[in-house]
């Protein structure tokens, strides 16, 4: 639009800076300085990139992004958009702050889950869940790359917190609830893991 400037900050922050932007918190420095950069342009808090054609795309949310042990950020929305195309899938949660690697956590589709006590079926599943983080990996940056999925056995709700009232994932409530366990799914070495 005219008269706003838009860029990318170096963490891949959308910053903007226009005539409508608020100038600042009344009586409150310590916050302005921190919602806006040394050039003046405003923080959005979201994720995205501009395209070749300047077109502006967001990408995620900047509180939803984590950092790997090897120092690169990851925004986990595309790539769990990517992971929810699969049929089988009706919750994601890409994780894995501190880690080589992220990884993603599975709810399967409601009427999935009770045929998973079927040995054929689970390992048609898994099969197919092999394939799928394969074909996720070949469109992603190297340090996106997942390493593993885990299809969790529990059922994420909003009765038990795992979900707010308009059925967003508490990604917060998902990672504490299974950080025990990251470890042990790494050491396993495996693309798919079961719960």
């Amino acid at each position: 639009m005219p008269g706003v400037e838009t860029k990318i900050g170096p963490e891949g922050e959308i910053l903007i800076k226009s005539p409508a932007t608020m100038v600042g918190y009344y009586k409150d420095e310590e916050k302005t300085r921190e919602t806006f950069t040394e050039d003046g342009f405003l923080k959005t808090g979201d994720k995205g990139e501009i395209d070749e054609l300047g077109r502006l795309k967001i990408t995620g949310r900047m509180k939803e992004i984590f950092k790997t042990s090897k120092g690169k950020y990851i925004a986990p929305a595309p790539i769990e958009n990517k992971l929810m195309a699969h049929q089988s899938i009706e919750l994601v949660c890409v994780s894995g702050a501190n880690q080589t690697q992220p990884f993603a956590m599975i709810q399967l589709a409601e009427g999935i889950r009770p045929k998973v006590s079927d040995a054929g079926f689970r390992k048609e599943l898994e099969a197919s869940f092999t394939e799928l983080v394969d074909s996720v990996n070949k469109t992603v940056d190297p340090h996106e790359k997942l390493a593993f999925v885990i299809i969790v056995s529990d059922e994420w709700s909003i009765g038990n917190s795992f979900l707010t009232p308009t059925l967003k994932l508490k990604r917060n409530v998902v990672e504490d609830t299974y950080e025990s366990k990251v470890d042990e799914w790494y050491a396993k070495r495996e693309k798919v893991i079961w719960q």
